[in-house]
């Protein structure tokens, strides 16, 4: 790490610690050189990752876009806020683990169904309904019955 008072290359951590957010690390440097301490704060870069939307349009992934269609589907339920978010963040990190650039809506509602599917099958119902955009009741009742038998196995 460069010294910003002599620009010597080299120095030493004296103390590191995570930072209040959770998202960076603070570290304390000496310089080898001059002596003098310093402050640096090191940050995960994370890839932005594009959804690519039925019609084609891409546009940038938005976390408070997943959580609110979960908000909806587990209206009324009995399932706590912190687990509604839990989910958000596993499926955010399934995503951007793929280490894929672009990540269609497809693949991004069937990862989420998976993880409904063990938390609330109501929840798992009305998402369903409104990501498959069922035309008809038939439609609807293919998908309970699927439901029902992977319940049984």
């Amino acid at each position: 790490m460069k010294c910003p008072f002599c620009g010597f290359l080299e120095s030493k951590v004296i103390d590191s610690r995570a930072t209040e957010e959770g998202n960076s690390i603070r570290r304390r440097r000496e310089c080898l050189s001059c002596g003098r301490r310093f402050t640096t704060y090191e940050v995960v870069e994370e890839i932005p990752l594009m959804v690519i939307k039925k019609d084609g349009r891409r546009e940038l992934f938005d976390r408070s876009k997943l959580l609110n269609g979960l908000l909806r589907a587990f209206e009324k339920r009995p399932v706590p806020l912190n687990v509604i978010e839990s989910l958000a963040d596993n499926v955010e990190k399934e995503l951007r683990n793929t280490m894929e650039r672009e990540i269609q809506t497809r693949r991004i509602g069937e990862t989420v169904m998976r993880y409904l599917k063990d938390i609330d099958q109501i929840a798992y119902v009305r998402f369903a309904s409104v990501y498959r955009q069922f035309a008809d009741v038939e439609n609807f009742k293919l998908e309970l019955e699927a439901l029902i038998n992977s319940q049984k196995k």
